[in-house]
């Protein structure tokens, strides 16, 4: 039988998942980058930093919702003339 007391100090040392904006939470990875994820679990950004990826999940939401811009450059993909 386990003692009451070893699983409060078990139940202290799991760390509370944060959710950022009501959106998106973010996890550590084990080789030390930060994943953020939406609240169905999907995966949205990696990034190197907590902090970095924390911004980019918010500017990647808030594009989603009010659509990407346009780009601002029009590349041909073919090259003219002769070489």
């Amino acid at each position: 039988m386990t003692d009451p007391s070893t699983v409060n100090v078990i139940k202290e040392e799991i760390p509370q998942q944060v959710v950022y904006d009501e959106s998106f939470t973010v996890k550590k990875q084990r080789w030390g980058t930060f994943v953020s994820y939406d609240l169905e679990g999907s995966i949205l950004i990696t990034s190197i930093t907590e902090d970095l990826c924390i911004s980019a999940t918010r500017w990647y939401l808030k594009a989603r919702q009010e659509g990407f811009e346009e780009p601002v450059a029009n590349y041909q993909p073919t090259v003219e003339g002769k070489l």
